[in-house]
């Protein structure tokens, strides 16, 4: 008697990433069901504005066919903008910078897109993504662990940052183990459309955009004032080796609040068209020159309208070393392993993606959990994740306060 096989719903997006994973499946013995969503179709800001999802729908097609496998369409637009977009200007507009990407993959990849690939009957949703899962019975019951990708170049763990047990239960993660010249090689081999497609940029979904274009959809462009703030300036002044185990609550909040920038520190050399535009470490697009060293944002007041610079990619104030996570954004992919309040750890972290892992202090508290970093960090930036490690298993994430 036949063994029932095992289905699996890939989100084929029309790049050689999911193409692979698609064809691995298959020589996995899984019976294998392409899914392409789409998401976004306005281009208003996009700086190729044709129709890239209509392209991206034909390769996927295209691949669908090539590994004889049924292809199916779903317009996952709406919930699309009202889960990702609409957060992003939301969060633009307090003069914070989101990461759309990581909220994709929660809201719509391994939540509304497994729903539906649960209606096609699917056991697991799998994706394109360069991490691993592994399964570890702890008392007596499976506990799912999401692992860095074996290629360290194309490692996309973070991107998944926010995912939960139950999502990650119907996970998989076929080109995990692969690294990326491996996946491109097969795809020639096999002769996929994909094979040399360049990877998507920019936003997920959306693709490269004008980010200020792309927000003037919701967000209203303003003339500020642009301050240059000198590095020596009384404002970063913060003795960054107090914070521990056993600073207070106060003590550790205080060292982790941006810092509080004014006019009256620094001196008018520019305006800008609406500082909710800016995120902190942004160099391009200021259009101030004439000084020795580039100018980089160190700091935004939506509020008042004002953006700070300072000059050099040095500049004090562009470094921080303790930032604090909200009670209510602190995320454990591990439950099992979450801090107790009053409870530290020494774990690894990172702040954006591609960044190399730093070390760090993870502490818990009544008001938040505190990440004290061994080195200051450049650009650390309200409304992104910080993400944090044990080894190469991501374990916790949450939004930077």
């Amino acid at each position: 008697m036949s063994v029932k096989k095992e289905k699996v719903v890939i989100g084929l997006s029309g790049g050689v990433d999911s193409s692979i994973a698609a064809f691995v499946l298959k020589e996995q013995g899984y019976d294998v069901i392409g899914l392409f969503m789409k998401n976004w179709h306005d281009t208003t800001g996009v700086l190729k504005a044709d129709c890239p999802w209509l392209d991206d729908k034909f390769d996927a097609e295209s691949v669908a066919r090539k590994l004889n496998i049924p292809f199916h369409f779903v317009d996952l637009s709406d919930h699309y903008r009202k889960r990702v977009v609409d957060y992003m200007f939301a969060e633009y507009e307090k003069g914070r910078t989101p990461n759309p990407d990581v909220l994709c993959n929660r809201e719509i990849k391994f939540d509304v897109f497994m729903d539906e690939a649960m209606r096609l009957g699917a056991d697991y949703v799998a994706t394109g993504h360069y991490c691993r899962k592994e399964t570890e019975i702890i008392n007596g019951q499976p506990v799912y662990k999401l692992l860095a990708g074996a290629d360290q170049n194309k490692d996309q763990s973070y991107f998944l940052c926010q995912l939960s047990q139950k999502q990650l239960e119907k996970a998989l993660f076929p080109i995990g183990d692969l690294q990326k010249p491996e996946v491109r090689r097969i795809a020639n081999e096999l002769k996929l459309v994909t094979a040399h497609k360049k990877d998507s940029q920019g936003i997920c979904f959306v693709g490269k955009v004008d980010l200020p274009v792309f927000l003037q959809q919701k967000l209203e462009a303003k003339k500020g004032k642009v301050f240059l703030v000198e590095p020596n300036c009384e404002l970063f002044q913060r003795d960054w080796s107090r914070a521990d185990e056993n600073s207070t609550d106060d003590e550790l909040a205080e060292l982790s609040k941006p810092f509080p920038f004014h006019p009256k520190f620094g001196s008018r050399v520019g305006e800008h068209n609406g500082a909710h535009f800016y995120t902190i470490g942004q160099r391009k697009g200021l259009n101030i020159g004439g000084f020795p060293e580039p100018l980089f944002v160190i700091g935004i007041n939506v509020d008042f309208n004002q953006v700070y610079v300072g000059m050099g990619q040095e500049h004090n104030g562009l470094f921080r070393s303790v930032i604090q996570i909200q009670p209510s954004e602190i995320h454990w992919i591990r439950p099992d392993l979450a801090l107790e309040i009053g409870q530290s750890m020494r774990l690894k972290v990172r702040i954006r993606y591609r960044q190399p892992l730093q070390d760090a202090l993870i502490i818990r508290r009544t008001n938040g959990l505190f990440i004290v970093f061994d080195e200051p960090q450049r650009g650390v930036t309200a409304g992104q994740f910080a993400a944090w490690y044990r080894d190469d298993e991501l374990i916790g994430s949450g939004v930077i306060g």
